[in-house]
């Protein structure tokens, strides 16, 4: 096991029990508010490509985020799991038909496929964040390796993570392979890190 793995998978049960107490109208309401944050700061342009993931039950919903895109006229681009052995995945422009894949993930039934580097700006999930960027997500690696080349700095896509404000923790130790994120949108703010703050 990796250094401080245990204490990850502690911290991983605690904020999933944070995010899994945010129901109904909560919820709803959350989701609204991420996508309106995410339009006023306009990374919601007409053309771009745009990465979203399919929520799972306990994740902030993107439903709303997804609509708002589609209505400034970007690209819809969703994850597909490649390889489950090998933590791999990919983004495809989503044409409307979804399935169910592995872990009983959403995914997009077809599309074009789209190499990291052509994807604008990614809506990444996450279990839990800090202020400097860290993520925390559920341990397998699928984003930070599709992402690796982000390890880099002023490569595209711009990496964006959605949560609720009660997902934010201290300080979440980086380990060399974790990408970091280059803002958080949750139902209180939009942060950049590094660039202050916008609501």
């Amino acid at each position: 096991m990796n250094p401080g793995s245990d204490e990850r998978a502690e911290l991983r049960s605690a904020l999933r029990a944070k995010r899994r107490a945010i129901a109904g109208p909560a919820r709803d309401a959350a989701a609204r508010r991420v996508a309106l944050l995410a339009d006023r700061a306009n990374l919601l342009l007409p053309g771009r490509r745009i990465g979203f993931y399919l929520d799972m039950p306990e994740e902030l919903p993107t439903d709303a985020l997804i609509a708002r895109a589609r209505e400034r006229g970007c690209i819809v681009c969703l994850p597909r799991v490649l390889s489950i052995h090998g933590d791999r995945m990919m983004f495809l422009e989503h044409q409307g038909g979804v399935s169910t894949g592995p872990f009983g993930i959403r995914e997009p039934s077809g599309g074009k496929v789209l190499r990291a580097r052509q994807l604008d700006t990614v809506f990444v999930p996450l279990v839990g964040f800090d202020a400097h960027g860290s993520r925390l997500g559920m341990g397998r690696g699928y984003y930070d390796r599709h992402f690796a080349h982000r390890l880099h700095p002023g490569r595209r896509p711009l990496l964006v993570g959605v949560g609720y404000s009660v997902q934010e923790i201290g300080h979440l130790p980086r380990e060399p392979h974790d990408v970091p994120l280059d803002g958080v949108v949750t139902e209180c703010a939009l942060r950049w890190f590094g660039k202050g703050e916008r609501s």
